[in-house]
């Protein structure tokens, strides 16, 4: 089964949608223009209910089907980034400084358009619970949604999300049973020396070779402190200290992120980086401060919902098209947060070749958009069928 005929009538709609959204880009929970464009749409296609105001701008809307059942959850976060734009594009970011470069425009318009297929057939029993998400860039939009208590309120039984995917097949599938993306945290480090003339170093306690010497050290958690076939990423992404060439700073700070799917893993990192912090600033007469801040978890699929899926993304997309064991990656997501509630499945949806997510160069397909609004559909009418007459 293609892309569902009804949802390609309307596919116009979807690409003007789209496009209007992506220039009006918002940030973290600040995302009023994005939550009232997406509200008057709901309310246009006649959601039987429509609860805003939850996680400040995130919202759910409710479809109830034609017969007594239970609900599904889909969830689409609509979030931009801190970025300058560079398409060119006549439909670019009028926010300057903010851009749609990771294609949270894209997932709302694809919710937007199974809502209003949904309303209109209601081939389905139960109810469907439409998640708009606001802060999955930074802030754990998902996780506050779920702490207001969503999945109980709208008695939600399962619940699914979609994000795009450049560089991989146009309108393909891919996702993983089990774990899918890492989870992901950050440290920070700040070391106070005693800076100095660079000619006399041996006057100094020098907070520049300190910080080489804890980014060095850092790399041998992963090398030497853990089994080589457990996923992890230790990775330093700041150094700053310094302002001239002639002079030996007071101070340094480092910046980075873990990537890991055990809570072992994770626990071991932090207690190693605590320890090596510690010694190198012994070793170098400094002082040394270790920040390390535990973010979104890892993102783990519901084996059963993540095959039935797959299945589902195989009647749109064609089987030979869906890669259902497509193994894990580093990258993370806050939708682990709504997958620790609640059991479902994420998956990726490839849009082709083009700039890689957020890159300032990036614009989301408009081709997929019917695919993923139709396997939103259809996910619904099979999760949840009518009973036989």
């Amino acid at each position: 089964m293609p892309v569902v005929n009804r949802i390609a009538e309307f596919s116009a709609d979807m690409t003007a949608w789209r496009r209007h959204l992506h220039t009006i880009p918002e940030l973290a929970f600040d995302c009023t223009k994005t939550a009232a464009f997406i509200a008057d749409r709901l309310r246009e296609f006649g959601v039987d209910e429509l609860h805003e105001g939850i996680a400040q701008t995130g919202m759910v809307a409710i479809i109830q089907g034609q017969e007594d059942g239970p609900t599904i959850g889909l969830r689409a976060d609509f979030d931009a980034l801190p970025i300058t734009e560079e398409t060119g594009l006549d439909y670019a970011s009028t926010h300057p400084g903010k851009m749609h470069a990771c294609g949270h425009d894209g997932h709302t318009t694809m919710l937007l358009g199974a809502a209003r297929y949904l309303s209109e057939t209601r081939n389905f029993a139960g109810r469907v619970a439409l998640i708009f998400q606001p802060a999955e860039e930074a802030g754990g939009g998902a996780g506050v949604m779920v702490d207001e208590g969503i999945m109980d309120r709208f008695d939600i039984s399962q619940v699914y999300a979609l994000h795009n995917a450049p560089g991989f097949d146009t309108g393909a599938f891919y996702t993983n049973p089990g774990p899918l993306m890492a989870a992901v945290d950050t440290f920070h480090i700040h070391i106070q020396g005693l800076g100095g003339h660079g000619a006399m170093p041996h006057e100094t306690r020098d907070p520049v070779m300190a910080a080489c010497g804890v980014a060095q050290a850092i790399q041998t958690i992963v090398s030497r402190n853990h089994y080589a076939l457990d996923d992890l990423v230790v990775s330093v992404t700041q150094i700053h200290t310094g302002t001239v060439d002639n002079v030996i700073p007071d101070t340094a700070y480092l910046n980075g992120t873990v990537r890991t799917f055990d809570p072992a893993v994770q626990q071991m990192v932090m207690d190693r980086m605590q320890a090596i912090v510690a010694g190198q600033a012994a070793s170098y007469c400094v002082q040394a401060e270790l920040t390390y801040e535990r973010g979104y978890p890892a993102t783990v699929n519901d084996v059963q919902k993540t095959r039935f899926a797959a299945e589902v993304a195989g009647e749109i997309a064609g089987a030979n098209r869906v890669v259902a064991e497509a193994g894990r990656e580093m990258g993370a997501e806050d939708f682990a947060y709504m997958l620790q509630s609640r059991p479902g499945a994420y998956l990726f949806l490839g849009q082709g070749d083009g700039a890689g997510l957020h890159h300032p160069g990036y614009n989301f397909n408009d081709e997929v958009a019917p695919v993923g609004a139709s396997f939103f559909a259809r996910l619904v009418e099979r999760a949840q069928p009518l009973a036989a007459k």
